[in-house]
């Protein structure tokens, strides 16, 4: 898990609960029937509107997105290179022995088209449609997210008016108005917790790591067609560089590039 998210959820649970003590006891904002409103009608409401298949995907997708690690973009234009540099020197096929060290799945698929004689047209088509479907896996997952930060809140309301109603049958004995108010308010605080401190944030979060991947695969594809057509591994590198952030670029210099110290003062300015 990243440092931002852990940061999060650690700042977030600190700022509520310390608001709670301050003026009270978490006992307080506990009532287990307005959980059962609010958590059980939300999921009931996202199992209504999806698949089960649909969410049990998203929920690995969720785990893999915020526990698992993909590699730096440097490295990977690092691999491109230097399969460029071999397919330029011993061509093409002799790229057929490298293939099994390759960890990432979306660059052996691609190389593979490669080694097969693929047209470049062909293989752009490919790859372009395989990203296509999986930035609409990755909208879907973050559909059921936004969804629930929609849904949540309208079940604590709900579950407010059921409190009230209740309240209404109990205005004959001014001691219970006090209590059965707070527990009616309770639900709509549950939903509110949820969406906005659940929900919305791991939209967002997915959304950005999308983003990142997609990218990620795009910067491949070029890589791959430059690698295809014989390019230089030099006109590479200048290509593939200009999917990096500024900061992403100095690191890439520092670490990797033959271009050395002048490159990385370049990219130093641009920031």
């Amino acid at each position: 898990m990243d440092i931002s998210t852990i940061a999060g959820i650690i700042s977030g649970l600190f700022f509520i609960l310390y608001s709670i003590y301050q003026n009270g006891s978490i006992r307080e904002f506990y009532d287990f029937s307005s959980v059962l409103i609010t958590v059980g009608g939300g999921i009931a409401s996202i199992l209504i509107s999806y698949r089960i298949s649909d969410i049990a995907k998203t929920l690995k997708v969720v785990a893999k997105a915020f526990f698992s690690k993909t590699a730096p973009p440097s490295e990977t234009i690092k691999l491109l290179i230097e399969l460029s540099k071999k397919a330029r020197r011993e061509g093409i096929l002799s790229l057929e022995a490298d293939q099994e060290e390759i960890k990432d799945d979306y660059i052996r698929q691609a190389l593979q088209l490669v080694i097969d004689g693929v047209d470049p047209n062909i293989i752009k088509e490919t790859m372009d449609l395989e990203l296509y479907n999986l930035e609409a896996r990755h909208q879907k997952g973050q559909s059921i997210f936004k969804t629930g930060a929609a849904l949540f809140p309208a079940w604590g309301m709900i579950g407010t008016l059921i409190g009230l109603i209740q309240l209404l049958k109990e205005m004959d004995d001014p001691s219970k108005i006090g209590p059965a108010m707070a527990v009616a308010l309770v639900t709509t605080f549950y939903g509110s917790i949820l969406a906005n401190f659940v929900c919305t944030p791991i939209a967002n979060k997915l959304a950005l790591i999308s983003k990142e991947e997609i990218n990620h695969k795009e910067m491949i594809i070029e890589g791959i067609l430059s690698l295809q057509a014989g390019e230089n591994p030099k006109m590479m590198e200048y290509k593939l560089i200009t999917f990096l952030s500024p900061k992403q670029k100095a690191e890439y210099y520092e670490n990797y590039s033959e271009q050395g110290l002048s490159a990385n003062e370049s990219v130093a300015r641009e920031a």
